[in-house]
């Protein structure tokens, strides 16, 4: 099966299984992209570990959860966010200040909206975690 957006399928997958209860979810196909979203998350204490096991197909990830997350998903537009606009998505996609985080992929590479604003560069919004 094609997949159209292989971003929101992993963060629909990381939900799901935080909401069932298991400790790991295994998300394929891998890509830079997504492995940089994960170590954010990682970073920020929402998941516990990820890593990239090669399967002949592109590979995927297993990534190991804590339980810490009430809702992820992905931005399907990828809006383009200035710095001074920061705020206004966080209320978009967060339930409240500093409650979450935001992952922008930036000219500097993939980071959280935190960091890009302590950076003082924006970007395109690419998920969300809270």
């Amino acid at each position: 099966m094609a997949r159209l957006n292989p971003i929101a399928d992993a963060m629909c997958s990381i939900k799901n299984a935080g909401d069932v209860g298991k400790s790991e979810v295994y998300i394929e196909p891998a890509s830079k992209l997504l492995g940089a979203m994960l170590r954010i998350m990682e970073e920020k204490n929402y998941i516990a570990g990820f890593e990239f096991i090669e399967d002949g197909r592109g590979g995927q990830f297993r990534v190991q959860l804590r339980g810490t997350i009430n809702k992820c998903g992905a931005v399907s537009q990828r809006f383009a966010v200035g710095l001074d606009e920061m705020e206004y998505w966080e209320s978009q996609f967060l339930p409240a200040k500093n409650f979450g985080i935001l992952i922008v992929s930036t000219s500097r590479g993939v980071m959280s909206h935190e960091q890009a604003r302590a950076e003082g560069i924006g970007g395109q919004l690419l998920g969300y975690v809270y």
